[in-house]
């Protein structure tokens, strides 16, 4: 019995009006009869036709638009898919939404459903969609770059590829058990399946051992601005995301609540959080303020522990986290314009023996300039003004640079997600058993294991057993993709 045709799902496509262009997609079987209805044509395939986009009850004329038709299965979605680039509008957009509603067999697409037409059509696969999300999702170059590689298939293929080679051990494996008596087959299929085994071991492996760098840049460096109060860690947050994101105020306890800010730095995501105060207090509001501030600073990746330069006993960071297992803690002593007698560096020659060729501060020369003091990567000391700026420049590279060595320090990697390190793990495992002494004395506990290991990727893919995790990968896309 041949299955129902599927709904025709329309939405608009591009960025929220009014824009100069609205782009509003049409995939299913109806199509293609949506796009004569509203245009009386229908393009050659793939090439854009001015036309007039009329009300399909009215005919009156909503707009003069482009055009697109593609016809399945060449298309985003796998299905008959058309496209009407119109002029970004409000009411262009609502009437062109309201005429295709209108017409029987459509309806309005859920979120991500075009997406995930393209991936039940074999379009994408699991991996890929997932790229897709990050890239829609990126804020900065290097999330970017990451996203896009995981679209064009960068764990996709590879996935793909070592599933197919452990197929095929596998049937050799499962050729031993069935035709054991054949003596070509029972002396010769057993060690190239064992040897494809210990290949595509050696390459997960490989994958795996990268330090999670797909996973952090996803989520980008957590800072976490702490220190005792009134040491002027509001200023330091306004300073680095040059707005006023957080009150300043010459009171102590300002600060009650976590802040939290998203900076693109040279490239790199990071989140700044500044914290309440640090100190013993009676003030109930407050002392949940610190409680917060330390449980956040304890879950960062870095902790820029800002000190009043005046007080000499402040300067001391706090333990933050288990011993030996907290983040990397960096000493500010901030407030150095109002240290009495201080010898002032001059900032221009500073600014000056800093700059690069194109005249903009080098982070590498900051660097060098901080490795030059001798001062351990994990405790750093800066001295700044975050008020007049002074030192600001040297600890703002440094900061950078740090995201840059925590983020995306060696090769590209292809893991990006805990789904996919969960699921690669799982086959390593399943691969280190099949080649334990006691399983290969067992043709058929070898088959199960080269089974499970094939599994594993196909769920990483999405090749089999993945309705459970689908609503959640789909349920964070934007309507129109």
């Amino acid at each position: 019995m041949p299955e129902p045709a599927r709904d025709t799902i329309f939405a608009l496509s591009s960025g929220r009006p009014p824009a100069a262009i609205g782009v509003v997609r049409i995939s299913g079987p109806r199509a293609g009869d949506a796009l004569k209805a509203l245009t009386g044509k229908l393009p050659c395939p793939r090439a854009a036709e001015l036309v007039r986009v009329r009300d399909a009850v009215s005919s009156d004329v909503i707009d003069q638009a482009l055009a697109v038709w593609f016809p399945a299965p060449h298309s985003e979605t796998g299905e008959d898919v058309a496209e009407l680039q119109l002029h970004g509008g409000r009411a262009v957009i609502a009437a062109t939404l309201a005429s295709l509603g209108r017409i029987q067999g459509l309806r309005p697409a859920e979120a991500g459903e075009f997406t995930r037409r393209a991936f039940e059509n074999g379009k994408l696969d699991l991996t890929a969609v997932e790229g897709l999300a990050d890239l829609v999702m990126a804020e900065t170059e290097g999330q970017r770059r990451q996203a896009l590689r995981q679209l064009q298939g960068a764990l996709g293929k590879r996935g793909e590829g070592w599933r197919q080679r452990l197929i095929e051990a596998l049937a050799l494996v499962e050729a031993r058990i069935d035709f054991s008596e054949e003596a070509e087959v029972l002396g010769s299929s057993l060690m190239p399946a064992l040897a494809i085994a210990r290949e595509v071991e050696a390459e997960i492996a490989a994958a795996l051992a990268d330090g999670g760098r797909g996973e952090r840049l996803r989520e980008g460096l957590i800072v976490a601005i702490a220190g005792p109060p009134n040491a002027g860690k509001s200023t330091l947050l306004n300073r680095i995301a040059r707005r006023e994101v957080a009150i300043v105020s010459p009171y102590a306890g300002t600060t009650r609540d976590v802040i939290e800010v998203h900076l693109d730095l040279d490239g790199w995501p990071v989140t700044l959080l500044d914290t309440a105060g640090i100190r013993e207090t009676d003030d109930p509001v407050e002392m949940e303020g610190v409680r917060r501030a330390q449980a956040r600073a304890e879950t960062a990746d870095l902790v820029l522990w800002v000190v009043d330069a005046r007080e000499t006993g402040q300067n001391r960071a706090k333990s933050v986290g288990k011993a030996g297992n907290g983040p990397a803690k960096w000493l500010i002593h901030n407030k150095t314009d109002l240290v009495e007698g201080k010898t002032k560096r001059n900032e221009s020659e500073i600014t000056n023996k800093a700059k690069n060729e194109n005249g903009s501060i080098s982070v590498k020369n900051r660097l060098r300039e901080t490795n030059e003091s001798k001062v351990n990567k994990d405790d750093r000391g800066f001295k700044i003004s975050a008020v007049t700026g002074e030192g600001f420049d040297l600890l703002l590279g440094c900061l950078a640079a740090h995201a840059e060595a925590f983020l995306g320090g060696g090769e590209p990697t292809v893991v990006t997600r805990q789904r996919h390190r969960y699921a690669l793990e799982e086959c390593l495992a399943a691969l280190k058993r099949a080649q334990s002494r006691e399983v290969m004395k067992h043709e058929d506990l070898l088959a199960i294991e080269l089974r499970i290991a094939a599994n594993a990727l196909g769920r990483l893919i999405g090749r089999v057993d993945v309705e459970d995790i689908l609503d959640v990968i789909f349920r964070d896309f934007c309507i129109g993709k």
